[in-house]
Formats: C-alpha cells, structure tokens, sequence
C-alpha cells in the first residue's frame, strides 16, 4: 500500500510535468515524467506548482488534476496482483 504522502508527492509531481492528456501517456512516460519532477523541483517545488496553477487558473487546474487522478489510479491499478 502506497502512503498518502506519496501518493500526494505523485500527483503533484505529474501536475506540473510536461504530459498533456492528448497524448495518452503510457505507464512508463507517467512514471519517468513524476521521478523527473521530483528530481527537478523537490516536492515543495512540485506543490508551488500546484498551488501557483490552481491561484491562476483554477478552472484548467481542476481538469488536470482530475486527469492527474484517473492516471494515476490506472497505474496503481496495474500494480495491483489480482487474485484468483
């Protein structure tokens, strides 16, 4: 199970990356994309962002972080064994 800190730390972290939802990013890019967002802004970097988007432009913030969500829902998803 993957603590709420994280999971925080990776939502933030794709919210500012390069990533656009047109281009149907794959399980490999969402993660490269997050791992380099930490790497270049630290997670208080990631979470200015954050809050520097929604300050500005609220309306867009809120599509993509309910885009950054259904993502990142989908990569947990995969992770997750499935039992028979």
């Amino acid at each position: 199970m993957i603590s709420t800190a994280v999971k925080d730390l990776a939502a933030e972290a794709l919210f500012v990356s390069y990533l656009q939802p047109s281009q149907s990013p794959s399980r490999v890019a969402l993660e490269e994309a997050i791992t380099a967002m930490i790497l270049r802004y630290g997670s208080d970097g990631c979470a200015a962002g954050v809050a520097e988007e929604f300050g500005d432009h609220p309306e867009i913030a809120v599509r993509r972080m309910a885009w950054v969500h259904e993502e990142l829902a989908e990569v947990a998803a995969l992770r997750t064994p499935v039992l028979r």
